[in-house]
């Protein structure tokens, strides 16, 4: 199950749309659909828990805590909508773009990709940009 939460003024327009696509995305890695948290926030939620959790003094846009069990995927994912914001801006591209690309990096994680070494990265973005092109809003 995925589940969206707020810690903002921010929601997600048509919640149904992003749980399928992640749930479509889980299943497209031969992996189980576990209980999922989103937790949507701003910058200084998001530093906090940095700082408590991972002693890192600096801003980002996500952290997740991975509690998967095999291919049981299980974890909390924050998001900084401030730094998605920041950065689709940065990068040019669209704050749904965006906040699609960070939603789904969370789950590529659980899912055992890595971004650590630049190889790492670019595979972690070829994924993501597969995984968004599975996106469709339903009308």
């Amino acid at each position: 199950m995925i589940s969206f939460n707020y810690e903002l003024d921010f929601t997600l327009e048509d919640e149904q749309s992003y749980e399928d696509w992640l749930s479509e995305v889980i299943t497209s890695e031969n992996k189980t659909e576990g209980e999922i948290n989103y937790i949507f926030c701003d910058d200084d939620y998001l530093l906090e828990i940095n700082q408590q959790y991972l002693n890192h003094d600096t801003l980002t846009d996500i952290i997740s805590f991975d509690y998967s069990i095999g291919n049981d995927l299980h974890g909390d994912i924050f998001i900084s909508i401030e730094r998605v914001k920041e950065n689709a801006l940065d990068f040019n591209v669209s704050f749904q773009e965006e906040l699609k690309r960070v939603m789904v990096h969370g789950v590529l994680h659980y899912c055992g990709y890595k971004d650590k070494s630049e190889s790492d990265e670019k595979v972690m973005r070829q994924k993501e940009d597969e995984k968004i092109k599975m996106f469709h809003v339903k009308h």
